[in-house]
């Protein structure tokens, strides 16, 4: 007797099984192209001294597209299934690099206390190695807190990279203060998170 398909039949219908996402996808080049801009990036914003206006406003539009680009890169492997093991590691590393090299540099043209690019980057590094650490017990999710921090970073550091002057000038350091108010606080949530994880792991393993 012919076996009738199980559609047919009225049982559920086989799964389809989903291609895994290759290498060369839109959200990869995304990130590709954000770890090419930070070598871009540190000799528009070094030239000349690092002090020329014009060549710092380069290097802004080159700090604005990285920006746009973290954005976009994750929303789309997730809306479209291009999550790749490559993606999952760069992507952090690009996000941290651009930042990175942005503080850095205005620390070294003591535009920036090195005591806010430490906490930063502290922070920062931390945080990213924290994820591993617990990462066998789950993945602590991107709080709206740390989303309102990326944003604070972005627009602090961006208006430090450009040579403003006057009410601009100051304005910057207040935003650079509610960004490292927002950097320290989302850091200690996120160690909350990691240390709850890591003992109710260890709960349910025992």
């Amino acid at each position: 007797m012919t076996r009738a398909p199980a559609s047919a039949a009225g049982g559920p219908a086989p799964a389809t099984a989903v291609r895994p996402a290759g290498l060369w996808n839109i959200a990869n080049i995304l990130t590709m192209v954000r770890l090419l801009l930070v070598p871009g990036f540190v000799l528009l914003m070094m030239h000349n001294g690092g002090y020329d206006p014009a060549w710092r406003s380069f290097a802004w539009a080159a700090f604005a597209v990285a920006m746009i680009t973290d954005l976009f890169d994750g929303h789309l492997a997730r809306m479209y299934n291009l999550v790749t093991d490559f993606g999952k590691i760069a992507d952090p590393i690009a996000d941290k690099a651009i930042m990175g090299a942005a503080l850095i540099c205005l620390s070294v043209l003591d535009d920036l206390p090195w005591w806010v690019t430490g906490v930063i980057l502290f922070r920062e590094v931390g945080i990213t190695l924290m994820r591993f650490w617990v990462i066998k017990h789950g993945v602590i999710p991107a709080s709206r807190g740390g989303k309102m921090k990326t944003l604070a970073q972005g627009v602090a550091v961006g208006m430090y990279i450009l040579a403003l002057t006057g009410p601009l000038a100051t304005a910057r350091f207040w935003v650079m203060a509610v960004a490292v108010a927002l950097t320290v606080l989302t850091g200690l949530d996120y160690v909350k998170q990691a240390i709850e994880m890591r003992r109710a792991g260890r709960g349910s393993a025992r």
